[in-house]
């Protein structure tokens, strides 16, 4: 079974009632009662276990306890939806079908991952168990379209427990309101095997509980459709926490495999590394270890006459196809100012070009300001982000960089600019008011800045994406410095739970 190492950050959710133990890093469920869901649950009810029915094979049995919802004792009820509400979210939900039988779980109430008895099918299809089922329209011809079958048929014989793992991404809007990205499962895995990567959904799936789309809504599991069982549904706001590659190299780790296993150790999500001659390697050693590789930093240059990218852009794409990650795209150019809106034109055909090149792979770009490049500040990310106009094009707030090039006060209206381009952050210890690496990169338990009060920002802006940590210069023991890091991470991160 797939474990997606992750640390909680904001909006814990666990749905069989939750409570978090002392010094731990993941919620811990105790199914008591249904205070975790709004209004009626009809027949639903509480139990130790589910078994098949000794009697009839197409029913479900349910043992004196707690920790398992069932549906009843004919597999005929009202579907049940959360109190809570999220967006983007890494869930785990275990589940029970008895012969024959079908249920499925919708994500904000609308998007649904098809649970079914679908032993022994040869050829899955998007009504089987692990399908994104299809979307319904009574005016078209075939009114039903969209449907996702999965890539494999994971399914166990039924009256076994079942599981699926799934990152899930909202939809988003703008200011205004507008659908600027769909919603999309970023992956989905099945009984440990991977079922989907990175497909969108347009609008809300058939039986839906409603037909429009939000940024944020609650967790729906259908119980009319037939018996079925639930277990350890656990809901958490994802920010999976990673270490960038400026944080995990001194002499003691040196190699691919070094790095990967102290950062596994530690407890990061995975690694953001530089795109080059090693990136193969560490991606193999990253998917050994069950971990991410989030994004691969290189460049792109846009003056008269550059080459615009180099042959490890390609080969960085061919890399992370399939893997549901970035370029970490910083720009420069021979001519223009940093910031200056005279290389738009120039910068538009480059990345665009190059987004074309990563959507066919199914990987993403996210523009990287860095002080002293052309782009240099967020604005300038989100100004060329908004011109290239490609659904895979976003940017990366990097906190050591803002700070050089800009004044603290203004990190909530230039957070909430981002938020519909916005992939992901980087952050690290610094001193307020510092102008020099030294004070503007340090491990995350260290400096004056509050991250805090930072952390929480992003939290009330809705970001619920990927955080890394950045270690350039900070020089010592890459160990002693990670963990210092990720001790600092897990208070920051159950303060803003406890807030």
């Amino acid at each position: 079974m797939t474990t997606w190492l992750v640390f909680l950050f904001v909006g814990i959710l666990c749905l069989t009632a939750a409570t978090i133990a002392e010094g731990g890093d993941r919620a811990k469920l105790v199914g008591r009662d249904f205070s975790q869901w709004r209004g009626s649950t009809g027949d639903w009810q509480i139990a130790g276990d589910a078994l098949t029915n000794p009697q009839d094979e197409k029913l479900l049995s349910a043992k004196p306890g707690s920790g398992v919802i069932v549906n009843g004792p004919t597999g005929r009820t009202i579907n049940i939806l959360s109190k809570a509400e999220f967006g983007d979210v890494l869930a785990h939900v275990e589940f029970m079908v008895p012969k024959g039988s079908n249920s499925g779980v919708y994500f904000m109430g609308r998007y649904e991952i098809q649970v079914f008895d679908s032993w022994g099918v040869k050829e899955p299809h998007y009504s089987d168990c692990g399908g994104i089922y299809e979307r319904w329209d009574d005016s078209r011809n075939p009114q039903g379209f969209e449907g996702h079958g999965p890539r494999v048929n994971a399914s166990l014989a039924p009256g076994q427990w079942q599981s699926f793992d799934v990152i899930f991404r909202a939809p988003r809007f703008d200011e205004q309101g507008r659908k600027v990205a769909n919603a999309r499962f970023e992956k989905v895995v099945h009984n440990g095997a991977v079922v989907h990567a990175d497909v969108e959904v347009t609008g809300p799936t058939r039986a839906s509980a409603w037909n429009d789309e939000k940024a944020a809504g609650p967790l729906m599991l259908q119980g009319d459709h037939g018996p079925v069982a639930y277990r350890n549904i656990r809901i958490e706001g994802p920010n999976p926490f990673f270490a960038m590659d400026t944080a995990t190299k001194d002499a003691k780790h040196q190699s691919a495999k070094e790095q990967v296993e102290m950062v596994k150790e530690l407890g990061y999500a995975g690694m953001g590394p530089t795109a080059g001659g090693g990136l193969a390697e560490l991606a193999g050693e990253l998917e050994k270890n069950g971990l991410r590789l989030f994004a691969a930093y290189l460049g792109a240059n846009i003056g008269p006459g550059e080459q615009k990218y180099g042959p490890e852009l390609k080969e960085a794409i061919e890399i992370l196809k399939g893997s549901n990650s970035m370029l970490w795209l910083f720009v420069q150019s021979n001519k223009d100012k940093p910031s200056s809106p005279e290389g738009d034109e120039r910068a538009v055909e480059a990345i665009r070009e190059i987004a074309d090149l990563a959507a066919a792979n199914g990987v993403r770009v996210a523009l990287y300001p860095h002080t002293g490049f052309w782009v240099e500040r967020v604005e300038d990310a989100i100004r060329v982000a908004k011109k290239v106009d490609r659904k895979n094009v976003g940017v990366t707030f990097n906190l050591c960089h803002w700070l050089m090039v800009d004044d603290e006060k203004n990190a909530e209206p230039l957070i909430r600019a981002a938020m519909p381009y916005l992939f992901v952050v980087t952050i690290n210890g610094a001193d307020s008011g510092a102008k020099d690496w030294k004070g503007l990169i340090q491990t995350l338990d260290r400096g004056s800045f509050d991250v805090g009060k930072f952390l929480k920002t992003l939290a009330d802006c809705g970001y619920s994406g990927p955080i890394g940590f950045q270690g350039y210069g900070i020089g010592g023991d890459a160990y002693d410095n990670l963990k210092r890091t990720m001790d600092a991470w897990r208070k920051l991160s159950y303060a803003l739970v406890a807030d």
